[in-house]
């Protein structure tokens, strides 16, 4: 049933989309606005979006004109922080200043980072001193760190207060908060000394005090920690929200998992990239990429690699003589080198993840080596038998070849699946980010292992 919903909701937003379309092409743009409406603000958002690549931005924000304006700041939300920034400089200062208030503070603080300064100054002028001032402490907070990615808006307890004045300051300031599920006890100095669920609340006697529920045990975040490290607090132990503290210990803000969400998307999509040996430093899709961006990305490893590369042809030039005696062996060259890169990636991708997910520590070394080992013996001689009976049934090759190119593959399998288990150990250790050197690097070293042991083997069985 679920699927069915789910495939009748993508039908029939295809279907507003085309009739969104149709109608643009007439200019009939408050029945595009009633199209519109149907969905929900991260349609609405993303149907916006379609319409800036299929026509301009112009046109897209005529219909974000057209919206409800509680609909709009919704809407606005949810766009990539490129086209917020674009509109932003695009409508008019009254606009701009209804946008900025009524976005949440955390989504506002995103805005006005990556706004002009003028446009922020211009902005913060319109702003109540108060909110000026608390807007200028969160916009000085690093870039990628917990401080950057939190909220003020959260709910403060004393531990005196008994079950229902807490329940009653929830009902006061709830609305205007980020979550109403954590709820954070603080002293008379604002430092943070329990957390309180709102199950408790909920589930406590009348007259019970806040510190008889509470837990005093709390996970936080520093303000300078970085958000990948924070983004694992959340994956450790499932929280909805996590509190963020300053340097003495006084509760700040909190993030909240929707935030936390988009860390992960981004450093999971950094690690697929630097695994590929793209060093992307940009936040922009691949189309608002320029080409010397993506030249920029992708050549430094390319490089690398090149001259890595200069090694190998001397590995294959120094035994241009044996190779000749014995031709046959060149062809299983190619595939020698290939089922080593492969073994030492499944590997490194298995590794990464580990050490990402908090499943593998660098103390771990020695028994991922072993394990790895015992890996590679077992699909070494299993790639390597089959491959014998080819050789010999299918190749017409004789037993001398088969036994050096298979004997060599399961040594290969075995070093390239164990460099594949090291190598992001020792990066971690080093404080390289593994994902950089674990893709990029794996296919040079396991080349040059796959030559060495395939010589060599071809010098011990062949005697040539």
């Amino acid at each position: 049933m679920e699927n069915t919903n789910l495939i009748d909701q993508e039908q029939a937003f295809e279907e507003s989309k085309e009739k969104i379309f149709e109608l643009l092409e007439e200019k009939k743009y408050f029945r595009c606005r009633d199209e519109l409406l149907k969905f929900n603000a991260v349609d609405i958002a993303e149907l916006l979006e379609e319409v800036m690549r299929k026509y301009n931005m112009q046109t897209a924000i005529i219909l974000f004109r057209t919206l409800p304006k509680g609909a709009s700041v919704e809407v606005f939300a949810h766009f990539d922080v490129d086209d917020q920034v674009e509109i932003i400089n695009i409508i008019t200062d009254p606009e701009i200043k209804y946008i900025i208030e009524e976005l949440d503070f955390d989504d506002m603080i995103d805005v006005l980072d990556e706004l002009p300064a003028n446009i922020v100054d211009k902005i913060l002028d319109k702003t109540p001193k108060n909110e000026r001032r608390q807007i200028n402490t969160f916009l000085k907070y690093k870039e990628y760190s917990a401080g950057s990615l939190m909220t003020p808006d959260y709910i403060n307890l004393r531990k005196n207060m008994t079950r229902r004045e807490a329940l009653d300051h929830i009902r006061d300031v709830g609305m205007n908060s980020e979550t109403i599920y954590s709820c954070y006890v603080l002293d008379g100095g604002r430092k943070l000394v329990g957390v309180v669920s709102l199950r408790s609340l909920v589930l406590a006697d009348e007259n019970t005090k806040v510190s008889d529920i509470m837990k005093e045990d709390i996970i936080f975040a520093h303000v300078d920690d970085d958000q990948e490290e924070t983004s694992e607090l959340f994956k450790k132990y499932g929280f909805i929200a996590i509190p963020v503290v300053d340097n003495e210990d006084r509760l700040v803000g909190i993030i909240t998992f929707d935030d936390i969400l988009d860390v992960i998307e981004e450093e999971n999509t950094e690690d697929m990239e630097r695994m590929g040996g793209v060093i992307d430093n940009t936040d922009k899709d691949y189309l608002d990429t320029p080409v010397l961006m993506h030249v920029k990305a992708r050549l430094p490893w390319l490089l690398v690699l090149m001259v890595s590369y200069v090694f190998t042809g001397g590995m294959i030039a120094s035994f241009e003589k044996s190779l000749s005696a014995v031709i046959a062996l060149v062809a299983y060259m190619p595939m020698l080198m290939g089922t080593g890169g492969n073994s030492g990636t499944q590997s490194s991708t298995v590794i990464i993840t580990g050490m990402a997910t908090g499943d593998l520590e660098l103390s771990d070394v020695l028994r991922v080596l072993w394990k790895e080992f015992r890996i590679g013996i077992i699909v070494g001689i299993c790639v390597s038998i089959l491959n014998y009976m080819r050789i010999v049934a299918f190749d017409h090759n004789g037993s001398l070849v088969a036994l050096t190119v298979c004997l060599s593959m399961v040594l290969i399998v075995i070093i390239a699946k164990c460099i594949g288990a090291l190598l992001p150990m020792i990066a971690k250790k080093i404080g390289i980010d593994p994902a950089l050197i674990a893709g990029p690097m794996m296919a040079s070293l396991t080349d040059m292992v796959a030559l060495g042991t395939y010589f060599t083997m071809a010098r011990l069985v062949l005697k040539i």
